[in-house]
């Protein structure tokens, strides 16, 4: 059961990034050889849509009210 847990944790924190990351290359160096086209789009999109969300901002300094 730990195991388990651990194997899937070593996924997200690790081989996650490392995929998001290869995507964005791939996207650029597309973009470099030929321009942008829906491919390149395509995998910076799913690069963008693997990529874990910000914390947004509200723009107050300090904590809530």
């Amino acid at each position: 059961m730990v195991a388990k847990l651990l194997a899937r944790w070593l996924v997200v924190i690790v081989v996650m990034p490392l995929i998001v990351a290869a995507l964005r290359w791939l996207s650029r160096a597309l973009e470099e050889r030929r321009g942008p086209t829906t491919t390149s789009r395509l995998l910076r999109q799913a690069a963008d849509a693997l990529r874990p969300p910000r914390s947004v901002s509200t723009g107050r300094v300090g904590g809530r009210r």
